[in-house]
C-alpha cells in the first residue's frame, strides 16, 4: 500500500499501540511508535489474570455469542453491540494469532487451559500463570522488532507527548519532547491514541501506573476532543497496600477457588457466597466492590485450601509478590484486601471504526471509550487493547487512501506549552485529592459538587486553557460533572441518591468543551 509520504504516530507502546504498529506495518505503512518508556515498562505489563476467547476448551459449549451477551450484560447494555460482537466474534482466531508468534499460553496435554473469570458463565479465559499482560507483552515486542528491523516501524521511546497539533479541526501530528535532551519539536501525521488510562490523576489509589499520568487526555480534550463515559471508574475489589500503589491480587485467585469473607463476632462469614451462592466469588467486579464497600468489616481472601499444585502452575508470581511485599504467604493465611482503581471504562470517544472526534485521529485501548460499557470483564482488557489496536490500525489504512497529503507538508514549529512546575506540584497533588475523595465507589451530589467547586478555586476556567495544570483541571471537572450528572446507579458508577438504573440514562455520556466549559450531554 502506498502511503503518499506520509508518517502515522503512533502515542503509547504497550499492547494497543504495538498492535497498531504492527498492523500497519504489515500493509507497508510507516510507523512512529512514540512513549514515555519503552515496552518492557509499559502499563500491559502489569495485567495478571488473562484473555478471553471462546475457544471451547474445557468441554462447557462455550461460544463467542455467549462471549458477547456476557460482555454486554457486564456492561449494562452500554456498549455499542456491534462494536463488542466485532471483538468476541474475532477472539478466537486472534488469540490463535498470538500463539503463533510464541504467546506461552498454560497448556495441558498439549491444550491451551482455559480458567473461570468473574461474570463470565464459562472457562473461557487463556492465561500464562499470572504474568499473562507481561508474556503478551513480550511476545508483541518480539513481533515489533521484526518490523523494525524492516524500517516500517521507528520506536521514539523516552518522548513525552505534550499535545496534538490542529489545524482547520484536523489532527496534524503531535508535538513531543525528548525527555533527555528537552528538545520539543513537531511530527506530523495521523495520529492513533494508545496512552492506557488516566492512573496518574489517581495516584496511591490504583493498580495501575502513573507513568500514565493522563496528561496527554487533558491536552486532547482541552482541545476540542470528545470522551465518553468518564464517570464509569472500575474498582477491582482485591488489592492489596503496596509502595505507593495498590498490588493486584489477580481475579485468577478466585477463580482458581479463592472465598471473600469477614468476621462477624470472630465467625467468618463468606459473604459473596451467603449473598449470591456458589459462584459469589465470581461476580462481576462492580458487584464485588460495591458489596466489600458497604460491609462495615474488613474483607479478606481466603486461598489457603487451595491445591499445591494450583500454587505450583497457576499462582506461583501472585505468591511470590505478596510475599515479597506483605511477607504473608497467601497459601498459609489469608490477606486482607479492599478495592483499588483498576481500569478506566470511559476515555476518548470513538465510532466503532476506533474513529475520534476529530479527523485523523484514532483511539484504541484503555485510553479509548469501546467494548466495556459500564463495568469491564476481567480478561476483556487485553482482548480489547489487541483487537482494538488492529480495528484502528486498519481504519486508518483504509483512510489513508482518501487523505490529503498536502494538509501534512506546511512547515510546523513547537507552540509554547508549559508544563507543571515544581511550584504547581502542589496544585497537582490537590486536583488528586478531590478526584480521590469525589470519584469514591459510593457518590452523591453534595460530594461531586463540592469536588468542582474545589476543582475551580485551584484554577477558575476563565479561558480554554494552555497549560499543562489548566488542562488537568478541566478535564477532571469534566470527569467529576459526568458523575454529577449521570443522575442514577449503573455497573461501576453508584450514587447513593439515586440508587436505581434508569432508562433514561441507558446510553453514553459525552464530554466536550462548549462555550469554554465542560458540557456534558447524553447520546
Amino acid at each position: 500500500m502506498k502511503d503518499k509520504g506520509i508518517v502515522i504516530n503512533v502515542a503509547g507502546a504497550g499492547l494497543s499501540g504495538m498492535s497498531a504498529s504492527i498492523e500497519l506495518a504489515k500493509k507497508g505503512l510507516h510507523v512512529r511508535l512514540i512513549s514515555l518508556q519503552v515496552s518492557e515498562r509499559a502499563q500491559s505489563n502489569l495485567a495478571e489474570g488473562g484473555i478471553n476467547a471462546a475457544l471451547d476448551n474445557m468441554g462447557e459449549d462455550d461460544s463467542p455469542l455467549l462471549h458477547y451477551e456476557d460482555t454486554l450484560k457486564a456492561g449494562l447494555y452500554l456498549a455499542d453491540p456491534d462494536m463488542v460482537k466485532g471483538m468476541t466474534d474475532a477472539a478466537p482466531e486472534l488469540v490463535m494469532e498470538l500463539t503463533k508468534m510464541g504467546m506461552p499460553f498454560h497448556r495441558q496435554d498439549g491444550r491451551i487451559v482455559q480458567r473461570a473469570f468473574g461474570g463470565q458463565r464459562k472457562m473461557r479465559t487463556l492465561y500464562a500463570g499470572s504474568i499473562t499482560g507481561k508474556a503478551l507483552t513480550q511476545t508483541l515486542i518480539n513481533e515489533t522488532r521484526k518490523y523494525e528491523a524492516m524500517g516500517l516501524i521507528k520506536r521514539y521511546s523516552n518522548h513525552k507527548v505534550l499535545k496534538p497539533v490542529i489545524r482547520d479541526n484536523k489532527i496534524l501530528g503531535l508535538q513531543v519532547r525528548d525527555i533527555y535532551t528537552d528538545d520539543e519539536f513537531i511530527l506530523t501525521g495521523p495520529v492513533i491514541v494508545c496512552t492506557g488510562g488516566m492512573n496518574g490523576f489517581f495516584p496511591g489509589l490504583t493498580t495501575g501506573t502513573t507513568a500514565n499520568t493522563g496528561s496527554f487526555d487533558a491536552a486532547l480534550f482541552a482541545s476540542g476532543v470528545e470522551f465518553s463515559n468518564l464517570e464509569f471508574i472500575q474498582y477491582h475489589p482485591t488489592t492489596v497496600s503496596g509502595p505507593g500503589k495498590r498490588l493486584l491480587v489477580t481475579e485468577a485467585a478466585r477463580g482458581e477457588g479463592g472465598r471473600l469473607f469477614c468476621y462477624v463476632n470472630q465467625d467468618k462469614h463468606y459473604f459473596m457466597e451467603e449473598k449470591f451462592g456458589d459462584k459469589g466469588n465470581l461476580m462481576p467486579r462492580d458487584v464485588i466492590s460495591k458489596t466489600i464497600s458497604l460491609l462495615g468489616e474488613q474483607a479478606y481472601l481466603d486461598m489457603t485450601h487451595l491445591p499445591a499444585e494450583k500454587w505450583d502452575y497457576k499462582l506461583s508470581e501472585l505468591r511470590e509478590e505478596i510475599m515479597h511485599y506483605l511477607n504473608i504467604d497467601i497459601a498459609q493465611e489469608p490477606v486482607c484486601v479492599s478495592p483499588g482503581i483498576h481500569f478506566f471504562m470511559g476515555g476518548i470517544r470513538v465510532d466503532r471504526y476506533h474513529r475520534a472526534s476529530k479527523k485523523y485521529l484514532y483511539a484504541a485501548g484503555e485510553c479509548a471509550c469501546a467494548y466495556h460499557g459500564a463495568n469491564r470483564l476481567g480478561g476483556n482488557s487485553l482482548l480489547g487493547a489487541v483487537y482494538g489496536g488492529r480495528i484502528a490500525a486498519d481504519t486508518l489504512a483504509d483512510d489513508i487512501t482518501k487523505i490529503n497529503e498536502v494538509d501534512f507538508k506546511a512547515q510546523m514549529t513547537p507552540s509554547s506549552y508549559k508544563e507543571i512546575s515544581a511550584d504547581e506540584a502542589g496544585a497537582n497533588e490537590k486536583i488528586s485529592e478531590i478526584l480521590i475523595n469525589s470519584m469514591r465507589i459510593l457518590r452523591n451530589e453534595e460530594i461531586l459538587s463540592d469536588g468542582l467547586k474545589s476543582l475551580s478555586d485551584i484554577c477558575p476556567n476563565e479561558k480554554v486553557p494552555e497549560s499543562e495544570l489548566s488542562e488537568r483541571v478541566l478535564f477532571a471537572k469534566a470527569v467529576i460533572k459526568s458523575a454529577l450528572e449521570r443522575k442514577e446507579s449503573r455497573g461501576a458508577h453508584v450514587r447513593t441518591d439515586y440508587p436505581d438504573m434508569e432508562e433514561g440514562f441507558g446510553k453514553p455520556s459525552v464530554a466536550a468543551i462548549k462555550d469554554k466549559d465542560v458540557d456534558i450531554s447524553f447520546q
